[in-house]
């Protein structure tokens, strides 16, 4: 890594850059990459490697007015991550301090999904395939699920 690859790579903010690190190699297999750290051991940039996605991450710099969910009071974001066994994952997140938001759910597109929220305020979207749909059977079951409610 070290370098900026192709494409839309998250770039969280934690309030503990080394905790953080840490819970995503545990729950997720995240391999790590560069990681850069001031002389008082603050993570100032942190590359790790989720799946083929690069997730970019950093601890608060609020006179650079980057600040943590948690300082902002949650994040507006939620980031995907597709498993191999979403319950296992669920329950590993759990185990390492996540909050699960919504537990493991056979959904209408065909995935199995969770979605938690991580010791450092960010919230994941993780699941499954357990169905390959084409978007035309999706769109079906989406107007079954409303006509049936």
């Amino acid at each position: 890594m070290g370098t900026a690859a192709p494409g839309v790579m998250p770039y969280l903010t934690v309030a503990d850059g080394r905790a953080a690190l840490a819970f995503y190699a545990e729950v997720f297999g995240a391999r790590p990459g560069l990681r850069l750290e001031d002389p008082a051991g603050k993570v100032a940039h942190a590359e790790m490697r989720i799946g083929e996605a690069i997730v970019m991450l950093a601890e608060p710099w609020h006179e650079m007015g980057i600040s943590d969910p948690r300082a902002l009071g949650g994040s507006p974001v939620t980031v995907a991550l597709m498993v191999e066994d979403v319950d296992a994952t669920v329950a590993r997140a759990a185990a390492a301090g996540a909050r699960v938001l919504r537990p493991p759910t056979d959904e209408f597109y065909g995935h199995r999904a969770a979605r938690i929220e991580d010791p450092f305020g960010h919230a994941w979207y993780l699941a499954s395939v357990r169905e390959s749909l084409d978007d035309a059977e999706i769109e079906r079951r989406w107007r079954a699920m409303f006509a049936q409610a």
